[in-house]
This record gives structure tokens, C-alpha cells and sequence, in this order.
């Protein structure tokens, strides 16, 4: 196996837990009173051990959404305690690698990602054997009970995809072209599934290497550009939606340009009408919620959703709601 270079915690504020007891019939208030002002001075809120907790993901480099996923698991990882390490690699086998890096290093939780199952089921199954739990989060909510994880949190893609067939079919769309930017991502195929179940026009799939937004942007223009029928545009995260907004422009085409996935950008576009609508899965909600469950799961042996995927969208946004999630989306928590 490779030599993998993985550790680079991230820093954390903070130091002393607090006590949250109280025994007087105002101890509830001052437990809350005083968990509020650890966290705003950048201390934990429990007196709980200092646990750690690697969250993998199959995030590539410079992809904002995963910023906001750690966002949202390093402000619970500092009111919980929880020293937070974060690791990722678009490549299926090396995030396995990381994710088996991570057992070895006997962490006391792990976060992860399921985009590819099929890659991640012996690395999950090695964590569970280790006495590690896991929780899954993102993508592979079908896979994650089997896999012997704790609980997933995140979005059902069918689910979010057949959202965005009936947001179509409001806006009177006719023919939609849906672009996956990740071959083999089980999520991004339920996603175009879940618009062709819901959509009573017309959905073709394009691939495209996201990893490349020049040739993400040539695909996109050549596909409107030589079929002038298509008036809807489906990109299925926030980088690429500006991508196919410049490969409309290129293409002089009419489509409208809608996407998966929050950010300021999306907000600002969404807010001036040059987008139609975004699909927020709230990803400050996955990374938080997963770390709250592992904290749960060490203090007290709670587990969340009984059994279920834990669902964090898909919330439909448009130039409606821009406007108000815009301070949210400026301090990049959604």
C-alpha cells in the first residue's frame, strides 16, 4: 500500500471543559448559560474525554460544499470536546486508504463518505471490526445500515432528484440535460434518475470530467449549442453552475441553468435571476449532525433515526429565499 501523508488536524480553540451540572432549581439555566459562553470564547461546552474524530470524504480539491460540511463539523467538534481531523481524495481506492489510515491511528469515531460503495465497504467493515464507529454522511444512504454504520445523515437523491422534476415541470421546462461530473458517483446517477422519474419532459444525461472546468464548460456549450430544444440545464453541484451559465452564454442558448447545491455565488445568482433554482441539501447540517452523533454515541450510547437515513434535504431555493439565506451563505455555513 502507498504511503499516504493524511494527518493535518485541523486547529481547534479551546482547551477546558465545562461542567454542565447543576443541582439548584436555576441549574438547568446556568448549565445553558454556561454552555452558550464556552462556546463563544472558543471552549468546549463538555467535560466529556478528548475524543477524535477523522471525517474522510471523496471530496476533490477547492470544492466549496465541503467547506461547508466542515464548517459545520468543527463548530460541533469544539462545543463537544472533539479533537477533528478531516482527510479526502476524489479517488475511490486512496480514500479507502485514508479511511484505513485513520483505524490505525485508533481514532474514537469516523465520518465518512459512501460515493463509491462498492471501494469503501472493506475499509468501513475494518473500522467496525477495530471497534470504531462510523457514521456515513453525504452519499451511499442505501449502503450505509449494511455497512454497519451507526446512521447516515444527508440528502436521499432519488428523493432530491424527483424534487427537481416537479420544480421543472412548475416552470414549464420541456427538455432537460443533466450533468454528472463524477463517473461512477451513485449519487449523482440517483439525482438524474430521480428528475426522469417526476419530469414529463425529456432528461439526457451528459458526462463531464469536473475536474477540468474548461472542458466542463466546452461539453456543456457543444450540447446547447447543437441542440437549441434544450431549455433547462441541471448541474449537480454549485461550482458547475456558473460553468453552465458561461457555457450558455457561449452557446447563445435560452436555457434555463438550475443546480444542486448552496453557496454564495448560487445565492448572489439565484438573487439577480441569473439562476432559476438551487437544491439545498444543507451541508453544515451533515457535518455538524455527524459529529453530534459520534459525541451522543461515546457519552451515552444514543443513536439518531432509528434505523433510517437521517435527512437534511432537499430544500428547494429560489429567488424567493436567496435573499435571506445570503448572510448565511456570505459567512459560508449554507
Amino acid at each position: 500500500m502507498a504511503r499516504i501523508r493524511i494527518w493535518a488536524t485541523i486547529a481547534l480553540a479551546g482547551a477546558l471543559g465545562v461542567s454542565l451540572a447543576g443541582c439548584s432549581s436555576h441549574g438547568g439555566k446556568r448549565a445553558e448559560d454556561a454552555r452558550k459562553a464556552a462556546t463563544a470564547q472558543g471552549r468546549a461546552a463538555v467535560d466529556t474525554p478528548r475524543w477524535t474524530v477523522a471525517m474522510i470524504t471523496h471530496s476533490g480539491d477547492g470544492d466549496t460544499f465541503w467547506d461547508i460540511v466542515q464548517k459545520g463539523a468543527e463548530q460541533a467538534a469544539l462545543k463537544d470536546n472533539i479533537e477533528f481531523v478531516y482527510t479526502h481524495n476524489a479517488e475511490a481506492q486512496q480514500q479507502a486508504q485514508l479511511v484505513d489510515a485513520a483505524v490505525d491511528q485508533k481514532v474514537d469515531g469516523i465520518i465518512v463518505t459512501l460515493a463509491k460503495p462498492d471501494a469503501m465497504k472493506a475499509a468501513v467493515a475494518r473500522a467496525e471490526k477495530a471497534g470504531i464507529p462510523v457514521v456515513t454522511v453525504n452519499s451511499g444512504s442505501a449502503e450505509s445500515k449494511a455497512f454497519g454504520a451507526l446512521t447516515h445523515i444527508g440528502q436521499d437523491e432519488t428523493i432530491a432528484g424527483e424534487a427537481v422534476g416537479d420544480e421543472l415541470n412548475r416552470r414549464g421546462r420541456k427538455k432537460a440535460l443533466c450533468v454528472l461530473h463524477e463517473q461512477g458517483n451513485v449519487g449523482h446517477e440517483q439525482r438524474c434518475e430521480g428528475v426522469k422519474k417526476t419530469f414529463r419532459g425529456t432528461v439526457k444525461n451528459l458526462y463531464v470530467n469536473g475536474t477540468n472546468m474548461p472542458d466542463v464548460q466546452s461539453a456543456i456549450g457543444a450540447k446547447l449549442q447543437s441542440d437549441k430544444s434544450f431549455d433547462a440545464v441541471v448541474t449537480l453541484g454549485a461550482p458547475y453552475a456558473d460553468t453552465a451559465v458561461k457555457a450558455k452564454a457561449d452557446a447563445g442558448s435560452r436555457a434555463e441553468i438550475d443546480t444542486f447545491d448552496l453557496n454564495a455565488k448560487v445565492a448572489a445568482k439565484l438573487k439577480d435571476g441569473t439562476l432559476g433554482f438551487a437544491v439545498d441539501q444543507q451541508p453544515y447540517l451533515q457535518g455538524y449532525e455527524a459529529v453530534d452523533q459520534l459525541w451522543l454515541y461515546k457519552y451515552n450510547a444514543n443513536t439518531i433515526g432509528g434505523g433510517k437515513p437521517v435527512l437534511t434535504g432537499p430544500q428547494i431555493v429560489t429567488k424567493d429565499q436567496a435573499a435571506t439565506l445570503e448572510k448565511y451563505t456570505d459567512r459560508g455555513t449554507r
